[in-house]
């Protein structure tokens, strides 16, 4: 995962629309985008050009359009900006970050039943592992 490149915030925002339809045109994403952002055509098509120099997006040719789609799963990339996250800012500890998620906002009963479930999980599998700090 060390050379899964890290997207922007916009170009998170762009993945995002391709990931749930699964490939989409310039115009398409655009808008997509626009319900919620100013944005223009242009700044999409900019992005998009960037985001597959870095390796976020490929793409093929339609007749005269480009069709493009994410090059790694959306699991894929929310670790690698989760792992950069916990990283650095939290030094690698995992209750913190727990904490700090935690304290913007309070989870429903089914997401900490969930997260219970997934704690479970991890020390029935023999994690738990306590990760040195740095």
């Amino acid at each position: 995962m060390a050379d899964t490149p890290v997207p922007t915030q916009r170009e998170l925002e762009i993945l995002k629309v391709l990931w749930d339809r699964g490939e989409a045109t310039v115009r398409e994403v655009y808008e997509e985008l626009a319900r919620e952002l100013p944005i223009v055509q242009n700044t999409v098509q900019a992005f998009l050009r960037t985001m597959e120099q870095k390796g976020l997006v490929t793409h093929r040719t339609e007749g005269r359009s480009f069709v493009y789609r994410p090059v790694r799963p959306k699991e894929q990339t929310s670790k690698k900006l989760l792992s950069r996250l916990l990283d650095r800012v939290f030094d690698g500890a995992i209750d913190q970050l727990v904490e700090s998620v935690l304290s913007v906002r309070k989870p429903t009963r089914e997401e900490l039943d969930k997260l219970r479930s997934i704690v479970d999980n991890v020390e029935n599998s023999g994690g738990g592992k306590r990760r040195r700090r740095r």
